[in-house]
This record gives structure tokens, sequence and C-alpha cells, in this order.
């Protein structure tokens, strides 16, 4: 039936709770929420405009999706969302991959958001369902069970800082510009950008950006922790891989349950979060991953992780 039903069903009966998304908290009914949305706009063609790429050899377990689509400064639009959908569930359910960048091949620029002229040809409800399913989208991402790198260069706005602002890392160049304008444009974020930017940098701060909705450079989204690195211009990519690669030699399975725990535990109380915490250690304890690590320590090697 399609990827999302593919996930569902391993939700449902797989013996390693740590393949689904932030297992418990991603519920049935968000799933069945995004799948209906998804169903909009997916079809069994893959989008031009996005692409996925699994690394090979000593990269293997990275991947990158790369937005394509120079002529709109990878504005999304229908069809890129359609791409994106389909990146997502992909990173989500292929048990071998560790982590995955989210990228450009454009030079100059990450996402300009929302694509406004295809938008101006859209009725008010087809608006809302667009919007809807953007949402959906990018909440899909933040819950993929994988950490996830925003790799950014050039203007990220709008809806493209609302994606970046769902990755779990974010590392930009100093030619960086990012900013939500849509309130010049009458509308607020819908994308997840009123919830996700006050999460990183405070109400106060957050409300400012929003209401003026100024652009912010690399080096001053470094000073309000918008950013995990800021780099010269050029070279995010190489920043980003460098920190995939340092996640990637970990246990797989280590980091699936790290970022279910950080991820579902920090918006909870401390006795929930440690509560969590445990049940996700549970789900490393009896792994081979485990025992791995034991061994490569004592002999002084670098461990092989399967994912076991």
């Amino acid at each position: 039936m399609g990827a999302l039903r593919v996930l569902m069903k391993r939700s449902l009966s797989t013996s390693k709770p740590y393949l689904t998304p932030n297992h418990p908290s991603l519920t049935f009914a968000i799933l069945h929420q995004y799948h209906n949305r998804r169903n909009l706009f997916l079809h069994h063609s893959a989008s031009d405009f996005v692409k996925f790429h699994k690394l090979s050899a000593t990269d293997s377990g990275i991947v990158e999706v790369s937005l394509d689509r120079p002529g709109a400064k990878n504005a999304i639009g229908k069809e890129m969302l359609r791409g994106l959908t389909r990146a997502f569930e992909f990173i989500n359910q292929e048990s071998n991959v560790n982590v995955a960048m989210i990228c450009s091949s454009v030079p100059g620029v990450f996402c300009a958001g929302a694509d406004l002229k295809e938008r101006r040809n859209m009725s008010q409800s087809e608006v809302k369902v667009f919007v809807n399913s953007l949402r959906s989208a990018f909440l899909y991402l933040e819950k993929v069970c994988i950490p996830t790198i925003a790799v950014i260069e050039g203007v990220a706005l709008g809806g493209g800082l609302e994606m970046a602002l769902a990755c779990d890392i974010r590392i930009c160049g100093e030619n960086a510009l990012m900013g939500l304008p849509e309130t010049g444009l009458a509308i607020i974020p819908g994308a997840g950008g009123t919830q996700r930017l006050p999460r990183l940098v405070g109400n106060a701060i957050a409300k400012e950006i929003i209401y003026t909705g100024r652009e912010i450079n690399g080096k001053e989204a470094l000073s309000l922790g918008l950013v995990n690195y800021f780099v010269p211009a050029g070279e995010a990519y190489s920043k980003a891989l460098a920190v995939a690669r340092e996640i990637n030699a970990k246990g797989p399975v280590a980091i699936r349950m790290a970022k279910r725990a950080i991820s579902e535990g920090v918006d909870t109380d401390m006795r929930s979060g440690l509560a969590l915490e445990e049940d996700c250690y549970d789900q490393v304890l009896n792994t081979k991953d485990r025992l791995e690590g034991l061994a490569a320590f004592a002999e002084k090697r670098k461990p092989k992780y399967t994912g076991e």
C-alpha cells in the first residue's frame, strides 16, 4: 500500500520498537492524520525536485536528502511536498540508515519557503489543505527515529526555516539568511514555526522575529541557539558530514533511543522523563551492540556495530 502503511504495520508488530518514530508517543491518531493528508499529494511517481542518496563504504548508514528546484529557489509546492514526504518516509523506514542530512543542491539557497506563485492559484480550502499537509510532513520529519541534520547555505525562509527547525541539528554557513516573513503577507507561520522557534530561542526572541519578519544571519542564529554550528560559506555540508560521521560511528539502537528519550522527555516532568529513560535503556540492554561495545573497549579497538 505504500511506505507509510509499511511503517504503521511495523509500529504495531515489530520486535524492534526503536525502528518506529519515537514510539510510543507518535500515536496512531497522528499517523492516521498524516496518512490522510499526504495522500492528497503523494502519487506513485517520485518528485524531480527532491533526491535522496545513500552514502557507501565507510559512510554507509548516512543518507542525503537534497532539495533540487533551482528555478524556484527550492520553493515548496505540491510536487516538492510530495518528494519531501517520500524522502522522510524512506529515511524512517530503512533500518540500515542511521543519520540523515537535509541539504540543497541549489547554490546560495536552502529553501525559500512555500511556492507563493502556485498558492495564488489555490482556493482558500486548497491553501488550508496544503498548509495542513506541510505541517504534518514536518511533524513527521521531527518524529523520524534517526537524527536529522539541516545543512543551511544561503536563504532559509518561511517553510524552509520551518523544515530546518523540525530537524535535530542545524548547521549554517556565514552566507545564511533565516527568517519567518509570513506576517508581511498577512498570515502567520503555519508549518510549526510558531511552536518550534520559541522552544529553541525563547518566547520573547521568537515573538520579535515572527512579529517583525526580519531576517537573521548565521552569526546571530548561532548566538540565539537557532543553529548548532556557524561555519564559513560553502563549508556547511562538510561540517554536517563530519557530524553525521560521528553519529554514524555510534551504536544505532543507542542513537535512536537517545533521540526518543530526549524528544519525548523534554516536555514532561522529571519523574516521567526518568521513567522514559529507563524504558529506552531497557531497549539497548539486550542488544548485541552493547556487548560489542564492551568488547571493543576491553580490546582497545573500534567497535563494529550492526544495529542488533
